[in-house]
């Protein structure tokens, strides 16, 4: 999503652009494991995280208007249970509300905190609709071909190779998540980078079963697509196959103790998180600006904001202050 992003808006601002992804379609990797709840209330927003939220939802509405195939589902959201808490766009709402948002619920919390303004994407349509604009705006597209190492010249970054051979670039743009340590390693900098895996689970349920992007107890649950929801469940501390498929039969049962109506489980997958300890990593790796760097949590909602921002750094050479505490350590 970020690299998309990114690539995006390079081609859009008249830069020539070369997108690098090893799988052979985009959003294969965590991004087709996320969640895509977009927000700008609420929730964790670890330092320079803080300085991209006012922009968020925003972008997220210029792209909808710019790329064909972009659509937010704008159902706002409903929390209850844990540790919410009311706020700039989020208010408490009684039974009677939650009822009107969410007619097919078996038992109604006495309270819930309701932002209007939550969205959500389908996370791998909105990636291959960036990648597809971005290549009908000029930019050369490699799926495929992974990555294998960073390639220097005279103490300059000079591109990447990969299964397809070196590409040259002016600026090397890194923005694959679990993998940007390794290859910024080769470059002789440590950009630190923890992983956290996230359980994802699709199922197949009446149209409009649920209607908002609905955060309970043990399982946050939306609406996909007509017919489709999307759910997450609490990882369990053991990551085998067998404990992993008992999390996610747990999590289906509470779903249908929670809501009226047949639920089918459909299949599940298991991504990995990036997670910068300290919030968003994004800027210059090298003092001559041969490379950079875009990581960052949650991409989905801050990826059309960090993809304008570094757009702008590159083809100006003028920092933005948006992304000030976003650095790199030096």
């Amino acid at each position: 999503m970020v690299g998309a992003s990114v690539a995006y808006h390079l081609a859009r601002a008249g830069a020539p652009v070369t997108l690098i992804d090893g799988a052979g379609s985009p959003a294969a990797g965590v991004t087709g494991t996320s969640f895509a709840w977009i927000g700008d209330a609420g929730g964790d927003w670890p330092g320079g995280a803080a300085d991209l939220r006012a922009d968020a939802l925003a972008d997220h509405r210029r792209l909808e208007s710019e790329v064909p195939g972009v659509a937010v589902r704008w159902t706002g959201s409903l929390a209850w249970g844990g540790a919410e808490a009311p706020g700039p766009g989020r208010r408490w709402i009684g039974p009677d509300r939650v009822a009107a948002l969410e007619p097919r619920l078996r038992t109604l919390p006495d309270r819930a905190v309701h932002t209007p303004t939550d969205g959500a994407v389908d996370p791998v349509g909105l990636t291959r609709a960036l990648v597809h604009a971005a290549r009908g705006l000029g930019a050369r597209v490699v799926l495929g071909s992974a990555v294998s190492s960073v390639a220097t010249e005279r103490g300059r970054v000079s591109g990447v190779v990969s299964a397809a051979g070196h590409h040259a670039a002016s600026t090397v743009v890194l923005a694959a998540g679990t993998a940007v340590p390794a290859l910024a390693e080769q470059i002789g900098v440590r950009v630190p980078v923890g992983v956290s895996p996230a359980l994802l689970v699709r199922l197949a349920a009446p149209p409009g079963l649920v209607r908002t992007i609905v955060a309970g107890p043990g399982f946050e649950v939306r609406e996909l697509r007509h017919g489709r929801l999307l759910m997450t469940a609490p990882m369990p501390d053991d990551p085998s196959p067998v404990a992993v498929r008992s999390a996610v039969e747990d999590a289906v049962e509470r779903l249908r103790a929670a809501f009226r109506g047949e639920v089918r489980l459909l299949g599940w997958g298991v991504g990995a998180r990036p997670m910068p300890a300290g919030g968003p990593v994004v800027g210059h790796l090298t003092a001559d600006r041969s490379a950079y760097v875009a990581v960052l949590h949650s991409a989905v909602t801050l990826a059309p904001t960090v993809g304008r921002l570094v757009a702008r750094e590159i083809v100006t050479g003028r920092d933005a202050p948006e992304l000030g505490r976003c650095r790199p350590a030096p």
